[in-house]
C-alpha cells in the first residue's frame, strides 16, 4: 500500500528546519518583514499570542501584579550603571543616534541633529523600571511593587528564524522589588511555577522547571530559573525564564527604603519573562506533515464549520444548518472562554478550503452538506487524527459531546509530548556514552542528558564543540541522587540537563 502524500514538503524526518519554516507558512502565522530579522505575525498567529496574554494576563493578576508601560527607548547611562547587565545585551542593542531627518542635496533623506546622549532601544527594561522603582520606593511600607508589562523588544539577531529568534519580538517582562532576600527568591520560584503550570496546561508543553548554571545566567542575575521543554528534533527549547536579581539593580539604580527599625535598605529583586518564542515552541512541539496541530485551550478558534453546497440549490439549507449549529456551539464556554467558531462560507472548492484549515491547525473540522441534512447529522473531524477520518453524530450529540472531545485532545496532545520527553530524557554516567548518545548525523538529536558534573564551566568549551550541547538546567525533580562528575570524578549533588539547544 502506498503512502498517503502530505500537505508539508519537506517531512520532519528529511529537514526538520524547513520543514518548520513550511508550517509557519502554511498555518499562515507569519511571513518575513522587509525589516531583516523582524516579522510579521499574521492574525492566526496574533491570536494565538492573543490567547498566551488573555490566561498569562489573569494568572499573573492572581498573584498581585499590576500592568504598566515603561519607554521604549533607554538612555545608554541607564545601561551602564549595571556592568553585567550591559556586557551581556551589548552585542544585541539596536542604537539611536540622531533625532530627526532631513533631505539632502541629492533628495534622499539622511540623519539629523544629533543626540547628546544615545538612546538603546528596549532589549529588556531592568535598568529602566529600575530607576522609575527608585523614584516610588520609600518606605517598606511601599514593598512590594509588582509590575508586569507587555511589550516589544529589539536584540540584534544575526540569525533570525520566525517566532525563534527575530530582532523584534513581543513579550511580557514582570518587575518585582521586595523588602527582604527571602521574598524575592520566593517569588521568583511562584512565577517560573505560574509559567511551568500554563505551559502544561494551555500550550500541553511537557517543560522541565529547574535552576540554571552560573554560566547560563541572565546578565546581572544572582539565580535564573528555566522551563526547558524538548521538540520533537528532541533539542531544548528554553520557554520562560525567573530571575532573581538580588540587590544588583537597587543598588545600580538606587532602590532604598527605610526598613521597620528606620534603617536605610537596598531592595531586593526579581524579573521574569515569556515571549512569541512560545509560538515555535507550539509548532516543533505538535506539528506534523501536514502542518500545525493546536492545543485547544490555545487555538484562537476551536472550530470551523465548512459548508458543503455541491449545487447552487442547495446553498440556503445547508448555510441556514451552518448558522444555527454556529450559534449553538457559541454558547458554549471552553477554557473560561467562549467557545470560538469559525464559519468558512468563502466561495472556494471544498478541497482547498478542507486543507487550509488542517494546516492551520483548528482542533475540530465539521462539514454539513445536502446528505448530512437529509440522515440529521453532522460529520466531524479531528486534527489529532487521519483528515480523513470522519465521525458522524448529531447536532445534539455534538453538543453534548464537543467540550469532553476538545479536553481529551488537549490531554493527548501533552500525553504525547510528555512521552517523547520522557522516552528521550535518559541518566548518563560515562563522558563516552554521553558522546554516543549525542553523535549522529541525522537531524534527529539524542534528546535530554541527566548528567553529574562539578560545576566547572571549563569543561565544556571541548564539549561544545564536539557535541554542540550546552547546559541546561538543574531540575526541580528530587529524584536525582547525587553522584560523581562526568568529567572528573569528584562529588556531584545533583544532575544536571544538557542537550542541544534552539
Amino acid at each position: 500500500m502506498n503512502e498517503r502524500s502530505y500537505a508539508i514538503t519537506p517531512r520532519r524526518q528529511e529537514d526538520y528546519p524547513q520543514w518548520y519554516q513550511e508550517v509557519v507558512k502554511a498555518a499562515d502565522l507569519a511571513q518575513n518583514a522587509p525589516v531583516r530579522g523582524c516579522m510579521v505575525i499574521k492574525p492566526w498567529g496574533y491570536g494565538i499570542w492573543e490567547n498566551i496574554q488573555k490566561e498569562l494576563d489573569v494568572r499573573f493578576k492572581a498573584t498581585g501584579h499590576k500592568n504598566a508601560y515603561f519607554p521604549l527607548l533607554i538612555p545608554l547611562r541607564f545601561l551602564e550603571k549595571e556592568a553585567k547587565h550591559v556586557e551581556g545585551f551589548a552585542k544585541e542593542c539596536a542604537v539611536v543616534t540622531h533625532a530627526r531627518l532631513e533631505v539632502n542635496e541629492h533628495g534622499r533623506l539622511v540623519p539629523a541633529d544629533p543626540l547628546e546622549e544615545p538612546l538603546i532601544v528596549r532589549p529588556t527594561s531592568e535598568t529602566i523600571i529600575g530607576e522609575m522603582f527608585s523614584l516610588w520606593v520609600q518606605s517598606y511600607r511601599d514593598l512590594p511593587i509588582l509590575i508586569n508589562q507587555w511589550a516589544n523588544v529589539v536584540r540584534w539577531e544575526l540569525r533570525p528564524r520566525l517566532f525563534l529568534r527575530t530582532a523584534e519580538f513581543l513579550w511580557q517582562e514582570g518587575h518585582t522589588v521586595h523588602a527582604t532576600q527571602a521574598e524575592a527568591q520566593q517569588h521568583a520560584r511562584k512565577m517560573l511555577d505560574v509559567y511551568t503550570d500554563f505551559c502544561r496546561n494551555f500550550l500541553a508543553l511537557p517543560v522541565i522547571p529547574g535552576r540554571k548554571p552560573p554560566t547560563e545566567r541572565f546578565p546581572g542575575a544572582d539565580d535564573t530559573l528555566t522551563i526547558e521543554a524538548m521538540m520533537q528534533d528532541r533539542k531544548a527549547l528554553q520557554a520562560g525564564t525567573s530571575h532573581f536579581l538580588g540587590q544588583h539593580f537597587s543598588k545600580a539604580s538606587n532602590i532604598q527604603f527605610l526598613d521597620a527599625q528606620g534603617q536605610q535598605q537596598y531592595a531586593w529583586g526579581t524579573s521574569w519573562g515569556m515571549t512569541t518564542r512560545l509560538i515555535g515552541a507550539l509548532v516543533m512541539t505538535h506539528a506534523d506533515d501536514d502542518g500545525m496541530v493546536l492545543p485547544p485551550r490555545i487555538a484562537p478558534a476551536q472550530v470551523v464549520i465548512l459548508p458543503i453546497i455541491p449545487k447552487a440549490a442547495d446553498a440556503p439549507a445547508v448555510m441556514e444548518a451552518c448558522q444555527a449549529l454556529k450559534l449553538r456551539l457559541e454558547a458554549l464556554s471552553y477554557a473560561g472562554r467562549p467557545l470560538g467558531v469559525e464559519l468558512d462560507a468563502r466561495d472556494l472548492r471544498s478541497g482547498p478550503k478542507t486543507w487550509e484549515w488542517i494546516k492551520k491547525g483548528i482542533p475540530i473540522r465539521i462539514e454539513i452538506g445536502p446528505k448530512d441534512l437529509e440522515a440529521g447529522v453532522v460529520s466531524l473531524y479531528r486534527r489529532d487524527q487521519e483528515p480523513k477520518a470522519r465521525q458522524t453524530l448529531s447536532t445534539d450529540a455534538l453538543v453534548g459531546t464537543l467540550l469532553d472531545l476538545l479536553d481529551a485532545m488537549q490531554a493527548g496532545l501533552l500525553e504525547k509530548a510528555q512521552a517523547l520527553r520522557d522516552t528521550h530524557t535518559v541518566e548518563i554516567d560515562d563522558l563516552a556514552a554521553l558522546y554516543a548518545f549525542f553523535s549522529s548525523d541525522t537531524q534527529i538529536h539524542g534528546g535530554f542528558a541527566a548528567i553529574h558534573w562539578n560545576g566547572d564551566p571549563a569543561h565544556w568549551d571541548r564539549l561544545a564543540q564536539d557535541l554542540k550541547v550546552s547546559p541546561r538546567c538543574f531540575p526541580f525533580d528530587r529524584s536525582y541522587e547525587p553522584g560523581k562528575c562526568i568529567f572528573t570524578g569528584e562529588f556531584s549533588a545533583e544532575r544536571m540537563i544538557v542537550a542541544r539547544a534552539y
